[in-house]
């Protein structure tokens, strides 16, 4: 399956011109033989805009945009993972992520589940426990959200799930260019998952975006990387290379789990 991230500038408050601009991205990325494509954290509303505008644009899941976005995958046959601001059925909202496939179904709904700093607190709930992973063109696939993948027991919950690839809806801000250029890396190979990290780039209020999204593969190598511009990346992941990795490296299957349980308990 080959997939696609794409790296942009945020446009915040501009729900019709943001869903302009992902069907554009779609009809690109569909073009170059891509079978899905991820855009950033909050990409329908933009990340920064504060908990007035963050309570005015929330929609439900099933909400006008999302059928939009779900017409928007049929037309082109192409799957699509986007994050928006959703308002939960009790009446809080949270920063969430949806995957439809290239029918158009929402295939999961993931709600962020660790909150990074006073921004974050003072505009969503926390997600629950639910980690869902999903089968995409054949390929077991989960959802974490930019701080998320920080934790490392994140993400092995969806490799424990089954996942062989990550994607991750990313609003990473400077100076944490790190997390983009070590951390991800780290958690594709620890658990041997590709890993999509799709970033914003240039800036949103008081917040500078260091772009270097990225496709990483299982063996933790950088199969595309971004700049600190807009960009649309490539790859293909390839069944055979995971299985050779995991042969060489199963991490899941060495793991010793009643060793940590104590630390889990804490």
């Amino acid at each position: 399956m080959k997939i696609a991230l794409c790296q942009c500038e945020p446009q915040p408050l501009a729900v019709v011109d943001n869903l302009a601009r992902l069907q554009a991205q779609v009809r690109q990325a569909k073009a170059q033989g891509a079978a899905l494509v991820v855009f950033p954290e909050m990409f329908l509303t933009g990340y920064d805009i504060g908990p007035d505008a963050v309570q005015r644009l929330a929609e439900t899941a099933n909400g006008p945009s999302a059928h939009v976005i779900a017409g928007i995958a049929e037309a082109h046959d192409m799957a699509i993972a986007y994050g928006y601001p959703e308002r939960g059925a009790d009446g809080q909202v949270y920063n969430s992520a949806q995957l439809f496939d290239a029918r158009g179904i929402s295939l999961l709904n993931y709600r962020k589940t660790h909150l990074f700093g006073e921004l974050d607190h003072r505009l969503f709930s926390p997600g629950g426990d639910d980690f869902p992973v999903v089968e995409l063109n054949g390929w077991k696939v989960g959802v974490l959200i930019c701080y998320d993948i920080e934790f490392p027991e994140a993400a092995r919950r969806l490799a424990l799930g089954g996942a062989e690839l990550i994607l991750v809806p990313t609003a990473n801000m400077l100076p944490f260019e790190f997390v983009a250029q070590v951390t991800v890396r780290s958690r594709a190979f620890e658990n041997q998952c590709y890993l999509g990290y799709a970033n914003y780039c240039g800036a949103e209020g008081s917040l500078r975006y260091c772009g270097l999204s990225s496709i990483v593969g299982a063996d933790g190598n950088v199969l595309a990387i971004a700049g600190a511009e807009p960009s649309l990346l490539f790859a293909q992941l390839s069944r055979k290379g995971l299985g050779t990795v995991r042969a060489a490296y199963d991490y899941l299957r060495d793991r010793r789990a009643e060793l940590y349980r104590p630390i889990c308990e804490k």
